[in-house]
């Protein structure tokens, strides 16, 4: 059988959306070897890309994720290819394309974050019209969390036999590491001279990196804190008041903002922080939590959306709508060394659930069964 992917968002510099897709595809042609697979992919990505068989197969495009292009050229290359399954790894999908598909659904934090991509109502609209052809065409739909098969079935009236949901795995490189030496050398690099407390997200409304700074200006009011805050992620220039709230702060010299992080780096970044703390408004899954609980990091998290499903026993929860409610539970992590142990093993024993080869496992008889109907 034939069978695509939609790989444009390969790589794990596009967030979790690429991390997801890069795993998959490693995972999944471990496992299946009996059919053909047809990885559509964007410039960088396409060329450095080695398809390990000849049953592997890349395709170009040129047509971006969000555009006019996605609708008339990759249509016409999909339909091109004759595929008997094609699997859309987001939502974004020509709506015009009637062939045997399924499709991931990670979140639908635009519709209530709409963000600057939905300022215009047409936008809007572009966006409502792409995500409900894909949930209506699609034989089988994916999602990373109960909460968000849940928020399908309220909001769109999906059966729920049509949903399945499959969580996403960690890299097996995200380990607690003794390297003192690499993370001195992390340290110096981005002028880190105190403990710290770090974030690392893509800077979106939804993130509330705002709310989190406002909670690190109250606790460093306290002459006893003495901590810097770490917000990782590429700066995004549509969402300024970010970057405002910072430079407003009397405590910016103690904020480090190092920008996008590599996989290396951010491994270290998880092992020389004091803890790690999610004070996002909304997330479909939240895969740095898990990141962080594997590199032996205590966790302090927000209750919305998926988290407290992923993160279960793994974190101490605050309502992210509440600053001074997560300033408190920072407060208790910090001052209780017990507490830090405890989450840290609860962390260890978190993400013993979840694993790309189970992910791979998993959507492989989801394909499997969408090819025989």
């Amino acid at each position: 059988m034939r069978i695509g992917i939609d790989a444009r968002m390969f790589g794990k510099k596009i967030s979790g959306l690429g991390t997801y897709t890069e795993n998959l595809i490693q995972n999944i042609i471990k496992l299946d070897h009996e059919n053909d697979y047809f990885l559509f992919m964007l410039e960088p990505d396409f060329s450095p890309y080695q398809p390990p068989s000849d049953k592997i197969h890349k395709i170009k495009t040129n047509s971006k994720w969000y555009s006019y292009s996605e609708q008339t050229k990759f249509l016409w290359l999909l339909n091109k290819y004759k595929l008997d399954l094609m699997h859309f790894s987001h939502f974004n999908a020509p709506i015009f394309y009637n062939r045997k598909r399924i499709t991931t659904i990670h979140d639908i934090t635009p519709k209530f974050f709409p963000g600057h991509k939905q300022k215009l109502w047409w936008h809007k609209k572009a966006y409502e019209l792409t995500l409900k052809s894909s949930l209506k065409k699609s034989k089988q739909i994916i999602t990373d969390s109960n909460f968000i098969k849940q928020t399908l079935i309220k909001y769109f009236n999906i059966p729920q036999e049509k949903i399945s949901v499959v969580y996403l795995g960690i890299d097996k490189s995200f380990l607690v590491t003794e390297n003192y030496a690499k993370i001195k050398e992390l340290e110096d690099k981005y002028k880190i001279t105190k403990p710290f407390i770090f974030f690392i997200s893509a800077w979106r409304s939804h993130k509330n990196f705002e709310g989190l700074i406002k909670a690190f200006e109250i606790l460093k009011k306290n002459k006893d804190f003495d901590y810097q805050l770490v917000l990782g992620g590429q700066e995004d220039p549509y969402y300024p008041n970010i970057r405002k709230t910072i430079e407003s702060s009397e405590f910016k010299n103690d904020i480090i903002t190092p920008g996008f992080i590599s996989e290396d780096e951010l491994i270290l970044f998880y092992n020389a922080a004091k803890i790690f703390v999610i004070p996002s408004f909304y997330e479909g899954f939240g895969l740095v939590g898990l990141e962080a609980a594997s590199c032996g990091l205590p966790v302090v998290s927000s209750s919305a959306g998926s988290l407290p499903e992923i993160l279960d026993q793994a974190a101490l929860y605050f309502d992210p709508n509440k600053i001074e409610q997560m300033v408190e539970k920072i407060k208790q992590v910090l001052n209780n060394s017990q507490l830090q142990e405890e989450l840290k093993q609860k962390g260890f024993q978190q993400i013993k659930k979840f694993s790309w080869s189970e992910c791979a496992k998993k959507t492989l008889e989801i394909y499997n069964q969408a090819l025989k109907y």
